[in-house]
């Protein structure tokens, strides 16, 4: 590896900028979210290249519905083009495909082509690129802890067995290792309600660049700024220790 650079397992981004981007150029806003698309593609396959195992991309949340029904509609619309288009690159690519989230809000030609997505990229072994629609991180909590509910209810789960390792089985990152490294583009400085759970002692990384001028030297950055941090996990740095 170039710079003998320490590649992250899992890397979740916040893709932040699209509609500053257009806007700049004088451009609708839907043209900032297709350039977006684009880069999402060649950072899936930047990612790949340098070993970075899963990818997580913040696609679109819980709140992202309020915005004017005219853009919400050119996001669905992209998203239709998108999924075929992303499993054609997955089957090409060894990349398996999932989705977070609430999907059943979705059109059912959209949740029919999310299915697809993850069924027919199940099995390539490649990157795991993971998709966040229609997902909010108190969302994602609030359901596990209904499922969890249940099957307290029903007697499958004792209240003492529930420990953190149990509940994450009930998220929809089970089976997912938490994110390493958060990327977020255009420098804003917060969350905005994403994987709250599993970004309990990631790494955070904010870059002023906007998401459509994202590129492969943004993400290696990225990962030099990881490589300069000492993960601890609630202890005591090794400074401290000696």
């Amino acid at each position: 590896m170039e710079e003998n650079l320490t590649i992250p397992a899992h890397v979740a981004l916040i893709l932040d900028g699209n509609g500053r981007w257009a806007k700049k150029r004088g451009l609708p806003r839907q043209f900032g979210h297709k350039k977006g698309c684009e880069t999402v593609e060649q950072t899936v396959e930047d990612a790949a290249r340098l070993g970075i195992r899963y990818l997580t991309v913040y696609g679109f949340s819980t709140e992202n519905w309020k915005r004017p029904n005219e853009e919400v509609g050119a996001l669905m619309q992209l998203f239709r083009y998108y999924a075929k288009r992303l499993l054609k690159i997955a089957t090409e690519s060894n990349v398996r495909v999932r989705m977070i989230g609430e999907k059943s809000r979705f059109a059912p030609d959209i949740v029919e082509a999310i299915n697809r997505l993850e069924e027919e990229t199940k099995e390539n072994t490649g990157l795991t690129f993971i998709i966040a629609v229609n997902y909010g991180g108190r969302d994602e909590i609030v359901r596990a802890a209904k499922k969890a509910a249940r099957d307290c209810m029903e007697g499958k789960l004792a209240a003492e067995e529930l420990t953190e390792e149990v509940f994450s089985t009930y998220l929809d990152t089970d089976q997912i290792p938490d994110p390493d490294l958060l990327i977020r583009t255009s420098g804003e400085m917060r969350l905005s309600n994403y994987l709250l759970w599993q970004l309990a002692y990631s790494e955070i990384y904010v870059t002023d660049c906007l998401w459509p001028d994202f590129n492969r030297e943004e993400l290696l950055e990225a990962i030099r700024q990881y490589n300069r941090r000492e993960r601890r996990f609630g202890g005591v740095s090794k400074a401290e220790t000696k």
